[in-house]
Order: structure tokens, then sequence, then C-alpha cells
């Protein structure tokens, strides 16, 4: 009752839109605090050119500083494609900037920088992104190991004895001290150190590889969640006490869906799956990104597992971070390990890379400009280790008129950012003059508007055709949510989505509001989206129904994949009837992944209406670099064939109808020498004579008022047919035969309704596979 006298209060709803509303957003609305080490509490942080120091300048292939710098991880505050969601975010509900800065720039919102929440008060420091204290300094949060900086009611955990940590959404714990923590026992740096077993850890990625809106978490009706929270574990009042939020008293992955990378592989068999193993995978998983972690590790200690003897698995940093030998410093007396994790945490985007490029060269960049010739090989190095990356990710096998699409990774295929993020099959037929018969799933121009001008972009020609299948996660917002936005103040007019071609508004929030209870629409507003509307990405290998439905991570619909149902284990491939049309003989089958779409980038050029002055131009900015970098183009992640299946039988027709109609010749057996073939003659006249004509060539002849088709090499006459009108011959088809090497077979059947007495069968060709 108290929610609803809150959200029913004009005054009070006045408040609260006008604080949410307000771009460049000077304090963070207790809606959007989540726990974990707070801004200030803790000093030292250090830059990235003191660590270069040491970790780099010596070795490309094995330096942590060359191939951290080519990964998007550092330039995740360079990013534009994050400045112009931010930008979006920040104008439609403001202070919702502070969770993407919590961990697109760690340093900077660790040192009070990210407010105001638009990224306006960053330094030039804070343009690296994830940089190596951020990691190096953090602590598991479940206060198991080194005690990092937490402070009630901001506590990263459940607080039971013993605690489980929440991991998740930027929640990170900070040891607040001078000394690195990283995994190794025996380490020789010069500066302080401890080892620290979290670093190993899959949780430790999942800190942020998880993210989930804290907004929608605490607000929403169904708090963003394919699972509603338990009352009493979220508020559900704009502005209340921290204490009493969503983030506060629930485990990330309980709610807000935005993104469930690290839930993905936590519902997965790769969770617990050790390395050592790998041999007991089914065939179809022993390849690829699965086979390549495991070679390395092989490589890089005993029976895949590290280097000291700690068992390994299949965790983030197992794929993601694979171990490689080489020297962790530049200094001497440093160890050569072999099980050096490589520093480049390679996901699969080689496009961001260059439009990073391509606005510093503009002077465009919103942070981080200026980029070095060291930088940008690093770059450039990193976006050709993504296409790899990409090219491991999945198999394609095809059987018959299905092509499989495996899936090889330890999370969903594809996973991460769902806006904008799409896999697809295009498939290209051809007839036997190599022309093209049809294409599913082509990509290219479009003609469309933007602001009054005619533009033409690629893009996916027609994505709702049945022939084309698109692996994506579309989210959404439900009329009642809608509705309590708009009751409280939000404007009815917001602009929820755009025609891609025309670039009309096709749904405002009021608009959606005021549909029938029940509704939802796909927006691409993932500040305020709260539910799941599709997701067919493939699951991962061993994907469990219960662990999935309790991290919010489930396919939508949950049918899809096997429907496991609870208790069970969802399939890691799909199989995808081709469909092939008329006249095809043959097809290129190709797996595609777009980093971001057109929809996407124009969505963030038209949502961007300038109400945050600091991130204005962010939305045309990145319009820019994608019309001038490709367009963010598909990368083909792995091919497959098609050929029309060989049936060695051909029915020439040339038929003559008798007292039954035209007698009908079907011939059964894959013409394979040595093994049986069978002829079957049928709807004959009953009791009379066929005669079988069997030619090596075709001869087409009038005959007896029908077309003898078969040269007649060979006459077998006196073929009862007997009371059912049928004549049943075996035998074994020849052996040495060459491949395409042709009988011609008919029957010529006694029948006096026929026009000369005999009536005929169609002809068969037979030829040798």
């Amino acid at each position: 009752m108290r929610a609803l006298a809150w959200f029913g209060s004009p005054l009070l709803s006045f408040l609260v839109f006008a604080s949410f509303s307000a771009g460049a957003f000077g304090q963070v609305p207790t809606d959007v605090q989540e726990p974990g080490t707070q801004p200030g509490e803790v000093s030292g942080i250090e830059t990235v050119d003191k660590c270069n120091n040491c970790h780099g300048g010596y070795d490309v292939s094995a330096e942590p500083w060359h191939l951290w710098a080519g990964g998007m991880m550092s330039h995740a505050t360079r990013d534009p494609i994050f400045w112009a969601t931010v930008a979006v975010a920040e104008d439609t509900f403001g202070g919702a900037g502070d969770l993407c800065l919590r961990c697109h720039t760690p340093d900077g919102w660790l040192g009070g920088r990210s407010v105001p929440t638009d990224g306006s008060a960053l330094g030039p420091g804070d343009a690296n992104g994830v940089s190596c204290d951020a990691c190096h300094r953090m602590t598991n949060p479940d206060r198991s190991e080194h005690l990092g900086v937490q402070v009630a009611p901001f506590l990263a955990n459940d607080e039971l004895n013993p605690a489980t940590g929440y991991y998740g959404s930027g929640m990170y714990v900070i040891w607040n001290a001078s000394s690195k923590l990283g995994p190794y026992a025996d380490a020789q740096p010069k500066h302080q150190w401890l080892p620290s077993s979290f670093h190993r850890d899959a949780r430790f990625c999942g800190t942020c590889h998880d993210v989930s809106n804290p907004v929608v978490g605490d607000l929403a009706h169904n708090n963003g969640a394919q699972v509603p929270l338990q009352p009493g574990t979220f508020s559900g009042v704009p502005g209340a006490p921290v204490n009493l939020k969503a983030a506060f008293n629930n485990f990330p992955f309980q709610y807000g869906v935005v993104e469930r990378t690290f839930s993905e592989h936590q519902s997965s068999a790769f969770a617990t799956l050790l390395v050592s193993q790998y041999p007991s995978l089914p065939a179809d998983l022993r390849a690829g990104a699965i086979e390549t972690a495991w070679q390395a590790a092989l490589a890089g200690g005993v029976n895949g597992n590290y280097a000291d003897g700690t068992p390994r698995s299949f965790t983030c940093q197992t794929c993601h971070m694979r171990p490689t030998t080489g020297y962790g410093a530049n200094k001497p007396g440093i160890p050569l390990r072999p099980d050096l994790p490589t520093h480049d945490q390679t996901g699969g985007n080689a496009w961001t890379p260059q439009t990073i490029q391509y606005l510093d060269a503009q002077g465009k960049l919103v942070i981080g400009g200026g980029l070095t010739a060291a930088e940008q090989q690093a770059l450039q190095d990193g976006s050709l280790r993504a296409i790899d990356n990409l090219q491991q990710a999945a198999a394609l096998e095809v059987a018959g008129n299905t092509v499989r699409v495996i899936n090889l990774t330890g999370h969903k295929l594809i996973s991460g950012f769902p806006e904008g993020r799409r896999m697809w099959l295009r498939v290209t037929w051809r007839d036997g003059a190599g022309q093209v018969v049809r294409q599913d799933g082509a990509y290219g121009p479009l003609q469309v508007v933007l602001q009054g001008q005619l533009l033409a972009v690629d893009t996916i020609l027609d994505p709702e055709s049945p022939h084309t299948r698109i692996y994506q996660a579309h989210y959404a917002m439900t009329e009642e949510w809608a509705s309590q936005l708009v009751s409280l103040g939000f404007p009815a007019s917001l602009p929820l989505s755009f025609d891609r071609i025309t670039g009309a508004v096709t749904k405002t929030l009021g608009q959606l509001a005021a549909q029938p209870s029940g509704s939802h629409h796909e927006t691409f507003h993932f500040v305020i989206n709260n539910m799941v509307a599709y997701d067919n990405r493939i699951p991962p290998y061993g994907f469990s129904f219960d662990q999935a439905s309790a991290r919010n991570a489930l396919p939508v619909p949950a049918s899809q994949y096997g429907d496991p149902g609870p208790g069970g284990v969802f399939d890691y491939f799909d199989v995808v009837d081709l469909d092939p049309p008329a006249g095809a003989e043959s097809a290129v089958i190709e797996l595609l992944y777009q980093s971001t779409s057109w929809e996407y980038v124009q969505f963030l050029r038209l949502a961007n209406q300038g109400g945050v002055p600091h991130l204005a131009s962010t939305g045309q900015n990145l319009l820019d670099a994608w019309l001038n970098t490709g367009m963010a183009a598909p990368i083909v992640m792995e091919t497959a064939t098609w050929t029309a299946p060989f049936d060695p039988w051909t029915d020439l027709g040339s038929g003559l109808a008798g007292t039954n109609g035209v007698p009908t010749l079907a011939g059964i057996g894959g013409l394979v020498g040595g093994e049986p073939v069978t002829l079957i003659l049928d709807n004959a006249l009953e009791n009379t004579t066929a005669n079988l004509i069997v030619g090596l060539a075709a001869l087409h002849a009038p005959f007896y008022g029908g077309t003898l088709v078969p040269r007649p090499d060979l006459l077998i006459l006196g073929f009862p047919t007997g009371a059912g009108g049928g004549v049943t011959l075996g035998a074994t088809w020849p052996t040495g035969l060459p491949s395409g090497f042709s009988f011609y077979f008919q029957y010529w059947i006694s029948d006096p309704a026929a026009p000369q007495g005999l009536a005929a069968s169609n002809a068969l060709r037979a030829a040798t596979p």
C-alpha cells in the first residue's frame, strides 16, 4: 500500500520524474546504486602507464600490455556504441549512466569521477577501460580470501556464514593496499603482491559479465525477470533507501535481465567440467574453441591442469585468457612460465576497434583520443584475434536437407550485450548451371530515409522471411511497466521504436501503456526494458533448465532446444530444415556474425535528441563511424555445402494407358555393386503378359501408339501379371560399373484396351552413383 500511495502522489511523481529525466545527473539515485566498494573508499588506483613500464614493450605475442591493449576491455571507455547507449539511457532515466560507468571505467568510478553520471567529469587517465588495477586489486566479495572494502549497507554478499558473494553488475570489492593480486604463489615482482585463487575463478569474470538493471529490478511489476522476486525483497518505491532495494536483497542474476553470459556458463556443464575430462565430451564438441582451450591447457600444465598442479576447469579464463609460454614482465629474474595467461580477453567484437580508430582520427572520441602507434597496432591485432575467436565458436554439419549448428563455446551462441548483436544463416542456392535460385538470409543494401535524406545501408534484407534463421535476443517493455512509468510522469511521447526504413516512430510509451493488459513491445531501450520477449540463441553443452531458470537465462520460449522442462538439459545445437527451392542442385551455407546492426545504430541516432549535452553528438558520430568502417560487415564464422541428394532412379515418363490406366514402374535400391535392386510393376492388366525392355541408352522411338524409351538391347519376355496386375523382379546390381553408368527399363504389357493392343509403363533410368 505504501508503494501505491507513492505512485499515486502527483507531487512525488513530479519530483521523481524531474530527477530521473535530467541529463548529467549530479547524484546517483538509490534506484541505481549497488553493493560493493563505493567511490572514494579506496586510494592509490594506478594508471596503466605504470604497469606498462614492466609488463609491456618486449613480446607482443605474450606480454600482458600489448594483448590487453588490443582487447575491448582496455577500450571499454572509448567504445562509441557504449557512449551512444549511455546518452539515450541518461536521457531516459537520469542517473542510469552510473550502472554503465562502474564497469566501463572502474578507475573513474572508484575515484568519484562518474558523477555527473553522463561521464563528463572523467579525466584522460580514466580512458583505459578495465585497467590493470581494476582486476589486480579485486577480491572475492564472499570474504573467503583477501578482505576488500565493503561497508554496510553496501555489502556485496548475502551476509550468511559462510557468505555467498554477489557476482554481477560491477559489484566489485577492491583491496585497499598497494599489493597486486594474482594467481601465482611463486611470483617474483618488483612490487608488493599477494596470491589470489579468485583470479582463476569464473566468478571473477562474472563480476561484470552478468549485467542486471537495478532500476527495473526494484520498480517494475515483474522485477525485469523471468522469475519475479519474492515479496519483501524489493521496495517498489522510487528513491527508497538502498537497504530496501532489490540489488541489496537478492543475487544479481535474480532481477533486471540485461546480459547473462556468466549465468549461461554457470548453468552449463562447463561450470564444473575439468579440462582433463575433455576426451569424455561428445565427438562434435571436441573441436573449435573447446579443443583450442584444451590444447593450450595441455601445453601449459599436466593433463590440462595448471602448471602448479591445481585442477583447471573450463572457466572463462581457460578460454578467454588461454595459457601461453612467456614472461610476465621484462625484468631480470622473472620466470619463464608455460601457463602465462594471455591478457587479450578476446571476444567476438572485430568491428568496434575500427570505429575507435576512425573517430580518433576525426577527433571525435568522447574520451581517450590521441591513440599512439602502439595502441593502434594493438587494436588491429585484437581485431584479428576476435575474427579467429568467432571462427572457432561454432560448427556446421549438413545431413540431407538439414544443417546442424553446434555451439562450441561455454555460453550461449551468441552471448553478451544483446542489442543489435546477431548471428544468422545465409544460404545461397544454385542450379546445375551455377545460377542463384534463391538466397536465404540475404544481406545487402537497403534504401532508407534518415533525417529527410535517402541513404543506402547494409542489413539483413528480409529478417521476417520463414527461410531466414537469425539467432538473437529481443528485449521488450510490458504494458503494465509502461503504465507505471507514465504514472510517474515519464513522457507518453517517449519513442520506443522506429521504422527501420522511414525512421518514423512506430510506438511510444503512452501508446504501449494504452494497450490491452498483458501486451508488450520490443525496444532497444535497455535501461527501461523489463522482459525478454524472445531468445533463440543456442545454449551451451549441458545447459540445465533448473539453473537457467533460477538465473533468468532460459531460452524464450523455453520449449526450444529439446524442450527439456524442469530437471532436464537443453540441446547444445540447432537443427535447421533447409527447404531447398525447386531446381537447386547445390548451396553454400554460411554462419554470419554481426557486432551491431543498422537497426540499432539507427535507434541510437534517432533516440538521441540532445537531452544530455555532453553526449548529444554520440549518436551521429556512431552513425558516421558505422558508415565509414564497412557498416559492421558480418564475419563468416563457418561454412558448409549442400548438394541435392543423388537419386539413382529417374522417372522418364512415356507410359501408355491400358485397362487400368497407365501402368507404373518403380525401382528400389541404391544401385551399389553387389547390393539388391528391385523393379516393381503395378497397375497393369491382370492375368496377362508383361515384357521388360532393357537398354544401355535411350531411344525414344514411336512404338505401338506410344513411345519406346529404352534402346532394346535386352528383351525379357513373358512375365505373368497375375491377379494383382503387377510384377516384382529382384536382382543384384552388377559390380565394377563406373559412376553415372545408366540402364533404361520399360514394360510393355498385352492389353486389348490399349490403342494397338499393348500398354506401356513409364520408363526408368537407373544410374550408378
